[in-house]
């Protein structure tokens, strides 16, 4: 008759398996969140517009009906390169980087921390509110809170 012994070995490797398919899933995991934030979808609140699809004055920056809301600051590139940083006050940054011909983004923050490279390359709305163009090549910093009424 046979003896029933556990083979240390074979469990060994059974948790080992295990451990190597949690840490795939994880890297999946970790990988799809990535790509969301980098398409624009990631939870920060920026809602990111593909290029060309709205302009400024659009029906889409006022509250419709259906309930949407007018973004507390609204951002559309109109040059080949548009370097803009937007944060939280004493958070997250929301966007670092140089926004291409076209591109959009909103974000609807109770409050946000603006810069602005080159204020001339860019049409920012605050609250619905178009903000007046800079010159070229000045630099703006500026805080926008939400209209309470938004």
């Amino acid at each position: 008759m046979g003896r029933h012994r556990s083979d240390p070995m074979g469990i060994a490797r059974l948790v080992l398996i295990g451990l190597v398919v949690l840490l795939a899933l994880a890297l999946v995991a970790v990988g799809a969140k990535s790509l969301m934030t980098a398409l624009g979808t990631d939870d920060a609140g920026a809602v990111a517009a593909t290029p060309g699809a709205s302009t400024p004055g659009d029906p889409g920056d006022t509250p419709s009906p259906a309930g949407t809301r007018t973004a507390t600051v609204r951002i559309v590139c109109s040059a080949d390169r548009c370097p803009v940083f937007v944060r939280i006050p004493g958070g997250d940054v929301l966007m670092d980087r140089d926004m291409t011909r076209g591109e959009q983004a909103s974000y609807f923050e109770p409050e946000l921390d603006v810069v602005l490279g080159d204020a001339s390359t860019v049409t920012v709305l605050e609250n619905g509110t178009q903000r007046p163009p800079g010159e070229a090549g000045e630099r703006q910093t500026f805080k926008v809170t939400r209209s309470p009424d938004r």
